[in-house]
């Protein structure tokens, strides 16, 4: 199964301070061969996070470097969907499932791509189960 990543999963994992077992879970045992699929506002949200992670010295410069190591080891694939179509997409999404345009593009690429979400968002992990996707959200 393939599974589209937020930065909420994706930063529990890597960020010292934000440590979830559902996201040390999720990259270290279950999905860490399985496809995983991010819009790409996803590289601009993960670079931001970082940016301020070592802007608070909430980590290191050396962690940040292991941090992209650990990080380029996953099978991550960018979704590049784009356009005045794709917008329009964005929005019924987000206005059906009452998301945010940014939240409504992890959800939109799960749905188009038949594909699990893991989040750590109660908000959109419970909007993902009631459009029939399968979310890994900590209970």
């Amino acid at each position: 199964m393939s599974w589209v990543i937020d930065c909420s999963m994706a930063l529990a994992w890597g960020l010292p301070d934000e440590q979830s077992p559902a996201a040390d879970d999720f990259f270290t045992t279950k999905h860490f061969q399985q496809d995983l699929w991010v819009p790409a506002l996803w590289w601009f949200e993960f670079a931001n996070a970082l940016k301020m992670g070592k802007k608070r010295k909430r980590i290191t410069e050396d962690q940040y470097v292991r941090l992209l190591q650990a990080y380029e080891a996953l099978p991550i694939q960018t979704d590049i969907n784009s356009g005045f179509d794709f917008v329009n997409t964005l929005q019924q999404v987000a206005s059906q499932f009452d998301l945010s345009g940014y939240d409504a593009a992890y959800l939109e690429l799960a749905l188009r791509n038949h594909a699990g979400l893991a989040t750590l968002d109660s908000h959109l992990a419970s909007m993902a189960r009631r459009a029939g996707i399968t979310s890994v959200f900590p209970s």
